[in-house]
């Protein structure tokens, strides 16, 4: 049986700009499938932070934003399901039992946000909790966590291992650093933590991910207690 890995992109891997490099990603997803069925989320991105934006501004409700917010981010799985072509399993699954019956295809799984208030951080764990999977690596746009926030601050330290507790402190204290560069959630941390899912927070590009599957050093790996 294929071990299961969860992998999250931020919106940004499915900019305009980035076309190239979705294909790129799309071969390795098939080049890893032989021994690993993935299961992607995307993320919104600016696309839909943009739509969020113009939204609110019509006095619009915070659930409604996030249903709108979801909507973007299944647009955005949807050009990586076309990349992947016959590979892939044909549409984003709406619901998380849905996305447990589209891994039971064996191929290759896209989705994008689930439910309303729930991060597509928080999103991807729950998948990874529900299908039981070997690992949930988050690729983000910087190198792993940091104890601030490393586009505001050049001389932030990079944590290679970070445990549960303290990753908890940063994200309840530093809220607006946690928003800043995409870190886990406090909901995708219970998730991870209750169900003991080995997790790593990247910079996302396939070299790291190739490392991260092999279970070498790469990010920041969060370490959770052997209870």
């Amino acid at each position: 049986m294929k071990k299961r890995i969860v992998i999250k992109f931020s919106g940004k891997v499915f900019a305009m700009e980035n076309i190239k490099t979705l294909k790129d990603y799309a071969r390795f997803l098939v080049k890893i499938s032989k021994t690993h069925q993935a299961i992607v989320i995307a993320g919104g991105g600016k696309i839909a932070r943009h739509y969020i934006n113009h939204a609110r501004s019509s006095g619009v409700d915070e659930s409604t934003l996030d249903e709108l917010g979801i909507e973007v981010s299944r647009l955005n799985a949807k050009l990586l399901i076309y990349a992947l072509k016959d590979k892939a399993y044909p549409h984003p699954p709406t619901t998380l039992k849905e996305a447990q019956q589209a891994v039971h295809s064996g191929l290759i799984v896209v989705a994008g946000g689930l439910h309303p208030g729930q991060s597509t951080n928080g999103t991807a764990a729950l998948i990874a909790e529900k299908i039981n999977a070997e690992q949930f690596i988050n690729a983000t746009d910087v190198d792993g966590i940091f104890d601030s926030d490393p586009n505001k601050n050049k001389k932030a330290k990079l944590f290679k291992q970070i445990d549960m507790k303290d990753l908890k402190k940063i994200l309840i204290h530093e809220d607006s650093v946690a928003g800043g560069y995409d870190l886990m959630d406090i909901v995708a941390l219970k998730i991870i933590e209750r169900s003991k899912i080995k997790t790593r927070v990247i910079k996302s590009n396939i070299k790291n991910l190739e490392k991260a599957i092999k279970g070498q050093m790469t990010g920041t790996e969060i370490l959770l207690s052997k209870k």
